[in-house]
Formats: C-alpha cells, sequence, structure tokens
C-alpha cells in the first residue's frame, strides 16, 4: 500500500473538503483520465484497487499514471473506550479529494477499452467519477 516514508507531523486536523480542485485538474500526462466531480477520501488501499483493475482491463497495453498520493493520516481510537484520554493512534492514509481532481491518467489504448477500464476504476471509488479525454470526445 502506499503511505509516506517520512511526516513532518505524526497526526493532523481532520479539515474541511469545500471547494473545487485547483492543482492537478487537468490532463498532464494521458490521453485519458478520470476525474472526481465530488468530494471524498481516497484510501490507500481504494487507489491501489482501481489500479489494479484498470492494469487487468488493459492488459497491461498502455501507460498509467496515479494522480493522488495518500499522505493524510486517519487516527482512529480502539473499541469499547471510553471518552477523553487524547486522540488515538493513526490507523490508514488516506487522500483528501475535491471536485475537479484528476485521479488516474491512461495513453497507448483505444478510446473504448480506456473508457471501460477507467469507469471500472470508478466503481471501486467512494465518491462520483467521469471520464475524460484530451480531445473531449466523450
Amino acid at each position: 500500500m502506499l503511505s509516506p516514508r517520512k511526516v513532518r507531523h505524526r497526526k493532523v486536523f481532520k479539515g474541511k473538503l469545500r471547494g473545487t480542485a485547483q492543482r492537478g485538474s487537468s490532463i498532464s500526462f494521458g490521453e485519458y483520465a478520470l476525474k472526481a466531480t465530488s468530494s471524498g477520501k481516497m484510501t490507500a488501499q481504494q487507489i491501489e484497487a482501481a489500479r489494479v483493475a484498470i492494469n487487468r482491463k488493459i492488459k497491461r497495453g498502455g501507460k498509467v499514471w496515479i494522480r493522488v498520493f495518500p499522505d493524510k493520516p486517519v487516527t482512529k481510537k480502539p473499541a469499547e473506550t471510553r471518552m477523553g484520554k487524547g486522540k488515538g493512534s493513526p490507523e490508514f492514509w488516506v487522500a483528501p479529494i475535491k471536485p475537479g481532481r484528476i485521479l488516474y491518467e491512461l495513453a497507448g489504448v483505444d478510446e473504448e477499452l480506456a473508457v471501460r477500464a477507467l469507469t471500472l476504476a470508478g466503481n471501486k471509488l467512494p465518491f462520483s467519477t467521469k471520464v475524460i479525454s484530451k480531445r473531449s470526445t466523450l
């Protein structure tokens, strides 16, 4: 699973996912992309599951770019623990996603296969997505 090697702070605030993505909102590397249309948190496991789905669909024919990285720790307190006594320990890593963020890019495959692969990946994620292309025929 993806996780940072080293972080400045072990625990961070929850934060808010308001507004639209300013950075990472245009296609930079490939021809087709999966774009988020709503906000949410994407765990390292979900990033990996969507990547595996894309690779299986295209049968390693094209090139895939992952444009998100889980760099925010989510903490959890143990089950059946009383309130108080501080914040829980970090459990997993997430990437905060705002609407308009490009999640995956794909190149080197035909349009029909790219759309099917990226749609399949979008079904693995906890928020709504759409497939876009550089030529914007979709």
